[in-house]
């Protein structure tokens, strides 16, 4: 009762800002969301509505879309401003209704997609950064959306919308039509039934969407939606069909065709400034990314803008790349307390996930006896000598990074994965000599440790507010209660927030933090060297190096920085050089491949990059321009990167690429190709792709789910001569390994993202992290 009679005099007050909610936390909670005793109704009375005027302040307050009342918003018919910053936020509901809004600011959310956005249409002013799913796509969409948008992220887009509203959909809508008239007009006969109709409509969705092609590559989801709208109005229009208005199927619905084809987090080009979580892949949807899994920026073009993506990504990118759901019981987060002097105390227990229990499991043997006969298939391609180089089996397909342990989560991104190396083995020495058949894998707001032989989740540690992109492990030896000394393997995990979490994994313990970057971290990495050295790449273009100390037996510790490398554009993959990892550091970028000196007996603690690479483009020059999303080292001298051109990664070799004797600063270098390996057309990026040193192979996923595997062992003898020559051909894959034919719900899980692939070093076992949520492993047999 006393919430009912509460009157809005108590909580609002007048300033020169406007109009301030006081004490506004308790009151929320109590009117909009689901803690409080009843919703409470707005006053009537035209006073305390015209209070509401002028700003509306609901930043902060750890917000989710349910929160966003409809019935108490359809109160403030006259609010011109909308604060929403900070919140958990990651859609908006159709029916705000707030028809006089002209302001909104939605920054440092975790929004998936802007389609709803149009219920405002008299918005002017618009802000959404660090909402690492969305894209540059979803920019697109906006200002197609929003015909009275000005200003977007703080930038004038005038001009650039004025194109997108009128040249671009001339452009489209003619290529719409030319293709209706050139493939299905004849298809139609006479005289129709609505069957027919409903059929030609379905193939021409289809293929019209496939089909037409206008602008940049960056650019294609924004295409392929507004190419169905205009599809579905000319069909509409020209055959008498019901237009579809229904926001939420019809996106949804765009998403799930889109994943195969398009980028994942969709970010831009590197024109002036990229901001992209590997995010992200928008599931195009980060999109790492990020995300790619993504601050955005326009650029100085009409046709082209640049953004922050993941969407997850990949955003991703987002992309993006691909919508998680928010879980309504948000995990505990660590949240160490720090000492005066900046040791980190205590931090929290970590879960243990469900022990001895598998986690929602499709295997492809147990769906294949429910569902369908042999769903699981391999397809060999042969080798040079016409034999089949490798025998593999599925063992396990997990579904265990769903948010809020929902068993309909087929949208989580899942990222980063690696091998927890063996306390016995010296693997601190030596990485590639052996290590246990446990992987840590991350994706969503979890990290999972998974026993690969049994499928059994062994651990699960949980942050309803972040969204993890890497994950690395080290060994650090610790000094124990009884001052003995002793080994443990550390977990560091980051992403979207920027924060590194250190878990001690045996304890069950998240023992500390790092606050590393204001921006989403794209990866992480340690030194095989020195076993307290962090990297971390971010996408606020810079990659720091940490020391993040050893905890003491009450987990006291002290992280410093020690180094900081400067990035033209946002860095995706780091690799440290074999041969010298306490000297050079290899990172591809959005806007290239690029190498650092990382020697710390300089005294500059800021560096730029010491050498850009150069590689082939498409029309047979050379270019340093380009997305470099993999990144790998076969053995000591031989890099694997990725994405120079479409269809094709390069094999090449470091010590004849960069000479360390060169003189000058930012030079640029050609690097020395040694060979290329086939690969999928697609022009998606953040499908990255690793290597296993010890049995000389290459893997990297691909946009239909499968796995393409290279055994290069007749080809690194030859390659580590001074005088090796080039491959004159292509090099095919030795085998790929296909997605089986997996139903969830009764529905086949077609449209799979290979997001990464990784084997442990002794090619064991291959673990696969996909974009729908599901984490596959197999086994060498």
């Amino acid at each position: 009762e006393s919430y009912e009679k509460r009157s809005y005099s108590s909580l609002i007050s007048d300033s020169s800002r406007g109009v301030e909610i006081k004490n506004v936390k308790n009151y929320y909670r109590t009117s909009f969301g689901k803690s409080g005793p009843k919703i409470y109704e707005a006053p009537k009375d035209r006073d305390a509505e015209f209070m509401f005027s002028f700003v509306f302040s609901l930043s902060k307050l750890q917000l989710k879309t349910g929160d966003l009342d409809p019935r108490l918003f359809s109160r403030l018919r006259h609010l011109q401003k909308l604060d929403l910053s900070d919140n958990l936020l990651d859609k908006f509901p159709n029916s705000l209704t707030l028809p006089d809004l002209r302001v909104l600011n939605c920054n440092n959310n975790k929004l998936e997609d802007v389609t709803a956005l149009k219920q405002f249409p008299l918005l002017e002013e618009l802000t959404y950064e660090n909402n690492v799913y969305l894209t540059l796509n979803d920019d697109y969409k906006v200002m197609f959306l929003l015909q009275n948008l000005r200003l977007l992220n703080g930038k004038d887009i005038t001009k650039l919308a004025n194109h997108v509203r009128r040249v671009n959909s001339r452009k489209l809508t003619s290529k719409v039509t030319a293709h209706w008239e050139k493939f299905f007009r004849d298809q139609l006969p006479e005289k129709y039934t609505a069957e027919q109709v409903q059929s030609i409509k379905k193939k021409f969705l289809k293929s019209v969407q496939t089909n037409v092609v206008y602008g940049p590559s960056s650019l294609s989801e924004f295409t392929r939606w507004r190419v169905k709208m205009i599809a579905e109005e000319f069909l509409a229009y020209s055959l008498g069909l019901e237009l579809n208005t229904d926001p939420e199927p019809e996106e949804k619905m765009d998403e799930n065709e889109e994943e195969s084809t398009e980028s994942p987090r969709e970010a831009a080009e590197d024109v002036g400034q990229v901001t992209v979580t590997p995010s992200k892949r928008k599931r195009n949807h980060s999109k790492p990314g990020s995300g790619n899994k993504r601050s955005k920026s326009q650029a100085n073009t009409e046709e082209e803008a640049v953004v922050n993506p993941r969407k997850s990504s990949h955003v991703q990118d987002d992309p993006a790349p691909d919508k998680p759901r928010t879980s309504n019981q948000p995990a505990k987060e660590a949240t160490p307390e720090q000492g005066a002097e900046g040791t980190h105390k205590n931090g929290e227990q970590f879960p243990k996930g469900q022990s001895n229990r598998r986690s929602s499991q499709l295997t492809g043997e147990q769906k294949s006896q429910e569902q369908d006969n042999g769903v699981v298939s391999l397809v060999p391609v042969k080798n040079s000598k016409g034999k089949e180089d490798v025998s593999a089996e599925p063992l396990h397909f997990l579904q265990c990074h769903s948010k809020g342990n929902s068993r309909e989560d087929f949208k989580t991104q899942l990222w980063s994965c690696v091998f927890e190396p063996l306390l016995d083995c010296g693997a601190r020495k030596d990485p590639i000599v052996s290590s246990s058949r446990t992987v840590a894998t991350c994706g969503g707001e979890s990290v999972c440790l998974i026993d690969c032989e049994t499928g059994t989740v062994l651990k699960k540690y949980k942050v309803a507010t972040e969204e993890f992109f890497s994950v690395a492990w080290t060994t650090l030896t610790m000094v124990i209660s009884d001052s003995r000394k002793k080994s443990h393997n550390i977990l560091a995990a980051a992403g979207r927030r920027g924060i590194v979490k250190l878990i001690h994994v045996a304890a069950d313990f998240c023992y500390g933090e790092i606050k590393a970057h204001k921006k989403p971290i794209a990866t992480v990495c340690f030194s095989p060297t020195r076993e307290t050295h962090l990297f971390t790449a971010s996408y606020d273009k810079r990659i720091a190096l940490w020391d993040i100390g050893i905890p003491d037996c009450d987990y006291n510790f002290k992280a410093s920085q020690l180094l900081v490398l400067e990035a033209l554009s946002i860095p995706l993959r780091i690799a440290l050089v074999p041969t010298c990892p306490d000297q050079y550091l290899l990172a591809g970028c959005e806007g290239g491949c690029f190498a650092w000196n990382i020697k710390l007996d300089k005294e500059q603690k800021s560096r730029p990059f010491e050498a850009t690479f150069q590689f082939p483009d498409e029309d047979g020059g050379m270019t340093t321009s380009h997305r470099v999303d993999g990144l790998a080292f076969l053995n000591d001298d031989v890099v694997v990167s990725k994405s120079s051109k479409p269809g094709c990664i390069y094999l090449w070799s470091w010590s004849r690429s960069f000479d360390a004797k060169g003189k000058g600063h930012q030079r640029t270098v050609s690097a020395v190709i040694l060979a290329e390996l086939e690969w999928s057309t697609t022009d998606l990026s953040y499908l990255t792709l690793s290597t296993c040193p010890a049995k000389d192979y290459v893997f990297c996923g691909d946009e239909k789910g499968s796995v393409w595997m290279y055994n290069l062992s007749n080809y690194t003898t030859a390659w580590s001569s001074a005088k090796g020559k080039r491959s004159d051909k292509r090099i095919p894959p030795t085998q790929i390994l296909t997605w089986p034919e997996l139903r969830a719900n009764g529905e086949q899980l077609t449209e799979v993202l290979i997001n990464n692939v990784v084997s442990d070093p002794t090619f064991t076992y291959l673990v696969v992290l996909t974009s729908v949520n599901i984490t596959a492993i197999w086994k060498k047999s």
